[in-house]
C-alpha cells in the first residue's frame, strides 16, 4: 500500500471515529513562519486563525465539535515546510490546514496535503503555481501574482508615468514570480526595464546593487520580495541619494517593514499592492472592533487567516468533517466571511480579486489610494 493510500485510509478512519465521539476535537493546522525574518507574518496568520477558531467554538464548533489549533512553524523554508506538513498529517492527524505563508513553502507542502486528502485553505501565498497544478484540495482566499503584477504595472505606466524602471527580486518563488508578472505587463505597455537583477534573501548589504541602480538612472525601483530585504534596500537607496520611486507588493504589508527600513522617514512614499483594505468590509466590523479592543491591530493578512478558517469550518461543517468532500463542496458553493462572500473557481482561486495600490506615509502607516 502506497503512503498516499495509507494516509487517506487512516484519515478516513480518524474522521469516522471523530463522528462517533462526543466533543472530539477537530485538529486544524496553522502553518507559517513563526520564527525567523518573516515571523511578523506568521503572527498575523496565527492571530487571525486563533480568533476565528475561538469565535467558531463559542458558536458551537464545527458539526458540534471544537476546533483544536496546531501551530506549525516552517520559517518560510521549503524543506522545513515539508517536514511540518508531514508532521501535521502523520502525527497531528489534521483534517485541514490554514497556511502556509511563503509560496515556496506552500507549494511543496500542498503535495503532502493532497496525498493525504487534507483540506488546504491558503490565506497569503500568491504564486500562480500553487493552484495552476489543479490539486483538488487546495484553495486560497488571496489573489495571484499575475493579477497583482498587472495592477502594479498599470499604475506605474498610467499614474506614475515612470520611464526608467529597475526590477529587483529576491529569487524566491514568490518574489521572482511577482517581479516577472509585473515585468510582463510592463513590457506589454511598451516599457522596457532598464535593469533586472536578483538579490539573495537574508542579505543586508545592498550598496553595490544600489550603485548599479543609480548608474542606470532609474526613476522607479520595483521589488519582488518580502519586507526583510525591501526595508534595507530602500534605506540604502535613500542613503546613497536616490530619489527613485520605490514600489513592492504584499510582501511588505507589515509594520516590520518600517522597522527594518530604519524608520518612517525611509518607508515614507513607498508604494505597494495589496487587497482592498481587509478591515473595511461591513461583515467584519464587529471582529475588527474586538481585535482592536484587545489591543491588537489586525494588519496585513490577519483577516485573511480569519477568513480562511471560516472557509474551512463552513466546508467541513457541511460535509460532516470529511475534508475530501469538503473540498468538493467548496468548488460549487460560496462562503460568507468577514471579508465578504468568497467563491472559488475550478482551480481553487477566488473568482474575484481586489488588488489595489497603497502608499506608506511619514508616520509609518500605509493607506489605500483612490
Amino acid at each position: 500500500m502506497s503512503n498516499a493510500v495509507l494516509r487517506k485510509t487512516l484519515l478516513s478512519i480518524a474522521v469516522a471515529g471523530a463522528a462517533t465521539l462526543a466533543q472530539a476535537d477537530v485538529n486544524i493546522g496553522v502553518a507559517g513562519p513563526f520564527t525567523g525574518a518573516n515571523a511578523a507574518f506568521g503572527k498575523q496568520l496565527w492571530e487571525g486563525a486563533k480568533k476565528a477558531a475561538e469565535d467558531i467554538n463559542a458558536a458551537g464548533g464545527i458539526d458540534g465539535e471544537k476546533i483544536n489549533l496546531i501551530k506549525a512553524d516552517d520559517a518560510c523554508e521549503p524543506k522545513q515546510a515539508l517536514s511540518v506538513a508531514n508532521r501535521l498529517v502523520d502525527s497531528d492527524n489534521v483534517v485541514a490546514v490554514v497556511g502556509h505563508f511563503c509560496s515556496s513553502s506552500s507549494i511543496p507542502a500542498s503535495n503532502v496535503y493532497a496525498d493525504a486528502g487534507v483540506l488546504m485553505v491558503n490565506p497569503a501565498s500568491t504564486s500562480p503555481i500553487l493552484t495552476d497544478r489543479g490539486l483538488p484540495n487546495v484553495f486560497r482566499v488571496c489573489g495571484r501574482d499575475d493579477q497583482q503584477g498587472d495592477v502594479a504595472a498599470t499604475y506605474i505606466v498610467d499614474t506614475l508615468k515612470a520611464k526608467r524602471v529597475a526590477i529587483i527580486n529576491d529569487k524566491t518563488t514568490y518574489g521572482k514570480g511577482l517581479a516577472d508578472a509585473m515585468k510582463k505587463t510592463l513590457n506589454g505597455y511598451g516599457v522596457k526595464e532598464v535593469m533586472y537583477e536578483g538579490l539573495t534573501r537574508g542579505e543586508k548589504d545592498f550598496n553595490a546593487l544600489v550603485t548599479k541602480i543609480r548608474s542606470v538612472n532609474a526613476d522607479l525601483v520595483y521589488f519582488g520580495g518580502l519586507h526583510s530585504e525591501a526595508g534595507p534596500l530602500v534605506r540604502q537607496l535613500r542613503d546613497q541619494g536616490s530619489k527613485a520611486i520605490f514600489m513592492s507588493g504584499d510582501g511588505i504589508v507589515s509594520d516590520e517593514f518600517v522597522t527594518v527600513a530604519g524608520g518612517a522617514k525611509y518607508a515614507n512614499g513607498v508604494y505597494m499592492t495589496f487587497g482592498a483594505n481587509p478591515t473595511s468590509y461591513p461583515a467584519g466590523k464587529a471582529v475588527v472592533k474586538e481585535f482592536r479592543d484587545s489591543g491588537y491591530e489586525p494588519e496585513g493578512y490577519t483577516l485573511y487567516a480569519y477568513t480562511a478558517m471560516q472557509v474551512v469550518a463552513d466546508a467541513l461543517g457541511h460535509e460532516k468533517l470529511d475534508p475530501v468532500k469538503a473540498a468538493q463542496w467548496l468548488h460549487s458553493h460560496s462562503v460568507n466571511t468577514v471579508m465578504g462572500k468568497k467563491t472559488f473557481d475550478k482551480k481553487g482561486d477566488l473568482t474575484v480579486s481586489d488588488y489595489v495600490m497603497y502608499k506608506w506615509d511619514d508616520k509609518g502607516k500605509y493607506h489605500q489610494l483612490d
